[in-house]
């Protein structure tokens, strides 16, 4: 198996509160797709909500994906200020987050 090279897949699992309403998940939805455009670095973002029938999902419902160039660039995207305020936001709206950056293998 081979690693790519430099690209860095950011993934984040979520449950949301259960006062959380479709509307506000939605907007929140919206406001991280638009990061792509706000962060140089981010260079894709995909998101979907959870289909399995194994019922594993510990309560996660939602899954979000974006894509860097480098571990470096997603480093950049943490501090970056349009990131920061967008997670505040959104982390508010969560009762329970993971989080796993990766580099790809084919």
């Amino acid at each position: 198996m081979e690693e790519a090279k430099g690209v860095v897949k950011h993934l984040l699992l979520a449950k949301f509160k259960d006062d959380i309403t479709p509307e506000k998940i939605e907007e929140l939805i919206k406001g991280y797709a638009n990061l792509v455009n706000l962060i140089p670095p981010m260079k894709a973002f995909h998101w979907g909500k959870d289909v399995s029938a194994e019922n594993l999902h510990q309560g996660f419902t939602h899954v979000f994906e974006s894509t860097f160039e480098s571990t470096e660039g997603v480093a950049e995207y943490v501090a970056h200020p349009a990131h920061v305020e967008f997670a505040n936001r959104f982390l508010s709206s969560t009762e329970k987050v993971v989080v796993i950056d990766y580099k790809p293998t084919s």
